[in-house]
């Protein structure tokens, strides 16, 4: 029984205003615990990533760090995908009633109205967002084989497409047969910095 309802686990794109992502997520968070409902309603994430702040000429913006008093880079938080709260959750009348009701929460995305209950995420479309967060599931491996074709999506080689010659489950790392100036040439990624094409 427990299995059915884990494999009933999907992902759903909560909409809100923009700029109030992170207040969505703590708040049906923070509704998810009050109604006692973590078995229906799993990870909530609002897809952010860290950049360095660069100066009119390059190079990095830099900061006094009170507690060390040493000279470091600044960051700011840039959000991937504005007005969007992703939601993993088992789609029940009572998570669904949970969610549209959470404060400051449009809708959810693939609800055409009427009553009708909102269509998840594909696998492959939640993949790339989660990757982009630096988060792997186990179950994500099992898409990726030695000679598949893919695009380095962050990190050192962003942008580079080539083919997987191997696969360490173990270590998250990917050698990947990428071509520089004519040559094949292997480089080690994370398989968090991998899609397919």
């Amino acid at each position: 029984m427990e299995e059915n309802r884990l494999a009933e686990k999907q992902w759903y794109i909560v909409t809100c205003y923009a700029g109030k992502e992170q207040t969505v997520a703590d708040n049906l968070r923070q509704m998810v615990q009050t109604s006692n409902i973590q078995d229906k309603v799993f990870r909530i994430v609002v897809a952010e990533e860290k950049t360095m702040v660069l100066n009119k000429d390059g190079s990095p913006s830099m900061r006094k760090n009170k507690e060390t008093g040493q000279s470091e880079p600044r960051y700011k938080i840039k959000n991937l995908y504005p007005g969007y709260v992703f939601v993993e959750m088992i789609m029940t009348d009572e998570s669904w009633f949970l969610v549209r009701n959470t404060p400051m929460v449009t809708g959810i995305a693939g609800s055409s109205g009427g009553g009708q209950k909102p269509t998840p995420v594909t696998s492959k479309e939640i993949e790339t967002v989660l990757k982009r967060m630096g988060m792997v599931d186990s179950d994500m491996y099992e898409n990726y084989h030695v000679g598949d074709v893919v695009k380095i999506i962050h990190g050192t080689f962003e942008g580079v497409e080539g083919k997987i010659i191997s696969i360490d489950k173990e270590s998250g790392n990917v050698k990947v047969d990428t071509i520089f100036f004519g040559r094949h040439t292997p480089v080690d990624v994370e398989f968090s910095e991998i899609v397919h094409i």
